[in-house]
């Protein structure tokens, strides 16, 4: 359910409002039908919310939900039909009375013919599903709008706001963590208390949510430990790890070089070891679900790691502590103290517009609703999210109190109530986007400016704000002031988030219906893509206990619109993209995709293209087809040193990552809407320098440059024009050279 009815449902009404009656009233009775259709969602749009919610526990309510997504997506098909249909054809094409490209369409006797068909077939299925939604009996839920006064200023990212500067509202609060802290580490450090081949292993257990992992990262981070310790390494296992993947990862950790060990098991091996011997270690292995990943996996290489070393795992299940020959007794963590609890609540709703003492007079309240979240950590830090964003009025904390949410009868086991009433009074924009984020990968890393833009592909980031990247930041902003997901703060100077197992479940369970996460342990990957069509898909494994999953297996996914691959699929010659034509958000990484790569000129819709760490040698000459492209990512890919003259012609560019590259060609200047350029080499050709096409590149906000050493400094100054650069925020002028904040 990453598409969210209500949200999108506004969004493709005002696209089609955008074509005004009198431009189209005698186009081929086009117009009416166009009407029909925006009339329609109207009629339907005051009960989306309704089904949204009733969905969860009504199938037949999901499949009349999954009917209706489907032929919305399909509006959102023609219409980008008709701006490319009006982009192919050339400016020159367009007078200046008809700007809009449905209306260049309905001008055009064949397109508008075309587009007629499409029109009226999809009213015809509307008519069907909007008569179908009468049995139902859908009341009209009382909107966002009227529920919260700040949300239409949220939407449109109210500067008064605040979403910054206040996201450090930890979790660790009380005595009884510090003294926990102090007595696992005392525990850690002592000698003689080698087991299990001369590595300790300290087990932390409790329930997910319960802050096993707050209590390990505070142990990690100890000076005391600090000291101790020459080595320090993280991983998040999870319940489907990747054994190459958590390998890789771990020899990163340890400072080694995982690119150089190849995907052999026994390589990994020794690469891990070559970096950890003679090194006194401290191993925290976070979130693990079968002892497997330590005594099968890392165990072995560690056992070269010096006297001393320790590993300290995080699990819900006694049974892996045991598995992995922990020491006991095992500590368990309990649920916070009522008084821990409401102070940790306090945290999360403390900011500028709220301060502690006006909060203290609510304690009656809050007291009641940390005894409702069963004072667990992750329960009430959600909650504190929730009750920061309705504001301190005591009618607001009293609504939430008495929400008749926490109590929903049938509910799935995956649904955590405080999360799904945290999830309810969310605004339907900001729904899809949190929905969307439990589809990345866990084990790779996301930039806030990634996520962001597959936002901006899927249409989830609309509305009158002229700069749509500033919105989708603050639409980021507000899914970690409301704790959904959780700055990192291993990452210095950029943004990224992790979501918590508990919160991830959740969000995956209310896409199950249009989204697979295909994952390690799923054992029905193959049943599942050969039974049911996806319209968003996350491959994370290539087996299954049903078989391999190989390039076919996917290619019956026709409708498919977010395609995110980080491992190596099999694939054969003849193998391509052309099914995918509905793709908006295509991500692979670290797969031989040359034999998909003559077909990315077909995906016309294609909005976002990330080939990281391929092999690819080349891009294709026909790239510049896909005019409706906005965001091209290709860090990693090594073979790739020079780009197509047709790239040119990609006018809709903003985000350009390319730093493999050795030349450009010329006419880059064309490309204007350009935000964020990372890797543009300097280079001269004659009397012609790369950087003269900067010059016109006037949106700019972050520029990355390399090879200055091929170009004076007076050409880079004069040729680049960054004094006329009024948005540029960040500028890297090399690795030798410093990075300057603008």
């Amino acid at each position: 359910m990453a598409m969210v009815l209500d949200a999108f449902a506004s969004y493709l009404v005002d696209m089609l409002t955008q074509v005004a009656a009198d431009e189209v009233g005698a186009m081929l009775g086009v117009s009416g039908e166009i009407n029909k259709m925006g009339d329609k969602l109207l009629d339907l749009k005051n009960f989306l919310a309704d089904a949204d919610r009733r969905k969860i526990t009504d199938k037949t309510v999901q499949e009349w939900v999954g009917q209706l997504k489907h032929a919305m997506y399909e509006a959102t098909d023609i219409l980008d039909l008709c701006q490319l249909k009006a982009m192919e054809s050339g400016s020159s094409s367009i007078d200046a009375g008809c700007c809009n490209p449905l209306l260049f369409c309905m001008r055009n006797p064949f397109h508008a013919h075309e587009i007629s068909i499409r029109v009226k077939a999809l009213n015809q299925r509307l008519d069907a599903i909007k008569q179908r939604s009468a049995t139902f009996g859908f009341i009209n839920l009382m909107s966002y709008e009227d529920r919260s006064g700040n949300a239409l200023a949220t939407h449109y990212g109210n500067p008064s706001r605040e979403t910054v500067g206040d996201f450090d509202r930890s979790a660790l609060v009380g005595d009884k963590i510090e003294d926990d802290t102090r007595a696992l580490v005392t525990h850690i450090m002592q000698t003689g208390k080698e087991v299990n081949d001369g590595i300790m292993v300290v087990a932390i257990v409790g329930v997910g949510g319960i802050g096993k992992t707050t209590l390990a990262q505070k142990i990690f981070n100890d000076e005391a430990i600090e000291g101790e310790f020459s080595k320090k390494i993280w991983l998040s296992v999870n319940q489907n790890f990747n054994e190459v993947e958590l390998l890789r990862r771990a020899i990163i950790e340890a400072g080694g070089d995982a690119q150089l060990a190849g995907n052999a098991k026994a390589t990994l091996h020794r690469s891990l070891k070559d970096a950890l011997i003679g090194h006194k270690t401290l191993l925290v292995m976070d979130d693990v679900w079968d002892h497997v990943a330590w005594e099968g996996v890392l165990k072995v290489p560690f056992n070269v790691a010096a006297s001393g070393s320790r590993v300290i795992v995080t699990t819900r299940d006694e049974g892996v502590a045991r598995g992995m020959i922990a020491r006991r007794p095992y500590h368990q963590v309990d649920t916070l103290l009522p008084g821990d609890a409401w102070s940790l609540l306090k945290k999360q709703v403390l900011s500028g517009e709220i301060d502690e003492e006006h909060i203290n007079t609510l304690t009656d309240i809050g007291l009641e609703i940390i005894q409702i979240c069963g004072c667990l950590p992750l329960a009430v830090k959600v909650m504190g999210g929730l009750l920061r964003e309705r504001g301190g009025l005591r009618r607001e904390w009293e609504q939430v109190l008495d929400d008749s949410k926490w109590s929903v009868t049938k509910m799935p086991q995956e649904l955590n109530h405080t999360v799904y009433l945290s999830y309810e009074y969310m605004p339907p924009y900001l729904k899809q986007c949190f929905l969307y984020y439990s589809l990345l990968p866990k084990s790779k890393v996301f930039h806030m400016d990634e996520v962001i833009a597959m936002w901006m592909s899927e249409g989830f980031i609309h509305g009158n704000s002229s700069d749509l990247e500033e919105l989708g930041k603050n639409y980021y902003k507000e899914l970690i002031s409301r704790n959904l997901i959780e700055l990192d703060k291993s990452y210095a100077h950029i943004w990224v988030c992790s979501m918590h197992d508990v919160v991830r479940s959740f969000a995956q369970y209310m896409t199950k219906d249009e989204a697979l996460v295909a994952q390690d342990g799923d054992n029905d990957i193959l049943t599942k893509l050969g039974s049911q069509k996806f319209l968003r898909l996350s491959i994370e494994t290539n087996r299954s206990q049903s078989g391999d999953l190989d390039w076919t297996s996917l290619q019956a996914q026709q409708s498919v619109r977010t395609l995110i691959s980080t491992i190596q699929i099999k694939m054969k010659p003849g193998d391509s993209l052309v099914t995918f034509s509905s793709l908006r958000v295509l991500y692979i990484e670290a797969a031989d995709v040359a034999a998909l790569v003559k077909s990315l000129h077909q995906l016309k819709h294609l909005r976002y293209l990330a080939l990281l760490e391929t092999h690819i040698s080349v891009l294709p000459g026909n790239i510049g087809k896909m005019k409706l492209l906005q965001f091209l990512d290709l860090r990693g890919c090594t073979k790739l040193v020079n780009l197509p003259d047709s790239i040119v012609m990609l006018s809709q560019l903003q985000f350009l990552y390319i730093p493999n590259i050795h030349m450009i060609p010329r006419g880059f200047r064309g490309l204007t809407d350009i935000r964020k350029l990372i890797g543009f080499p300097a280079h001269m050709d004659g009397d012609w320098c790369s950087l003269d096409e900067l010059g016109p590149l006037s949106q700019l906000k972050n520029l990355f440059l390399n090879k200055l050493e091929n170009v004076s400094a007076a050409s880079f100054a004069a040729n680049a024009r960054l004094g006329k650069k009024m948005h540029l925020i960040e500028l890297d002028i090399g690795k030798d050279c410093v990075k300057i904040k603008m």
